[in-house]
């Protein structure tokens, strides 16, 4: 499905994997939504690509901020694509060193950012899909992230495996709740990618994790995260399949 002159929603849309996207799909001739927390850097993308894309601020895990967002993309046009890139993550163990359980707080914060704003933004775009005209019988697509850490879960990763593990487990059933109005669904599951998240740590730390990965034997560029989306809106065969973006790479304990 092609979607130039159609509209776009990226979440995380202000940096990283949802920055890249953005600017994939709007030099694919389409007009985005970016959502994200980050006003500044969101204003300043608006502005990059004024009359091309939209910011909006707003927490995915909020009903009505969705809800707004979803608005302002359909005042744009019909919304055919919601990618979701929002997320966070915070090394912790279940238990430490000293014995202490990992934070509940902290879980289930990372839960409710990843898992649940993706299925919160999820299901507000398909609802605003499910109202367009249909072209060879698709309506629209819905893209999740995912991570390698769905499968391959590390030391630390317990909160951030599990949530993505859930976004992994929603693909399918989702997909097969949308096939009656023509929406497929989903999911990217990158490996270790040269983003913000990544951008705390040393330079020797992130040439090891580079050097790990079989091949390339680098780190992930958001580009790339940004053609396969792209890719998969295209695709009308592809649906219900979560794909791993990741070089080879097959995580270790620690």
């Amino acid at each position: 499905m092609k979607v130039k002159g159609d509209v776009v929603l990226v979440t995380g849309g202000a940096s990283g994997l949802g920055e890249a996207t953005a600017r994939r799909f709007v030099s694919d001739g389409a007009r985005v939504v970016a959502v994200d927390m980050n006003e500044e850097r969101g204003a300043a993308l608006a502005k990059e690509l004024e009359g091309e894309l939209v910011f909006v601020k707003a927490d995915v895990t909020s009903p009505d901020d969705v809800a707004e967002a979803i608005d302002a993309a359909k005042e744009l046009g019909e919304l055919r694509a919601a990618v979701s890139c929002a997320g966070v993550g915070w090394a912790k163990r279940l238990l430490n060193r000293a014995g202490e359980p990992h934070d509940f707080d902290l879980f289930q914060k990372v839960v409710s950012v990843n898992l649940i704003g993706s299925f919160n933004v999820m299901r507000l775009a398909a609802a605003a899909m499910a109202g367009n005209d249909a072209r060879e019988g698709q309506r629209g697509v819905v893209i999740n992230t995912a991570s390698i850490a769905a499968f391959d879960g590390q030391i630390g990763q317990i909160a951030y495996a599990a949530s993505k593990g859930g976004i992994v487990g929603m693909t399918l059933p989702a997909a097969r709740d949308l096939a009656q109005v023509g929406i497929r669904v989903l999911a990217i599951a990158p490996g270790t990618f040269d983003t913000p998240m990544l951008a705390g740590l040393p330079k020797e730390a992130c040439d090891a994790l580079a050097a790990s990965i079989p091949n390339p034997s680098r780190l992930g560029r958001p580009s790339e995260y940004a053609a396969l989306a792209a890719h998969m809106v295209d695709n009308d065969y592809l649906n219900g399949e979560v794909i791993r973006l990741d070089g080879c790479l097959r995580m270790a304990p620690r």
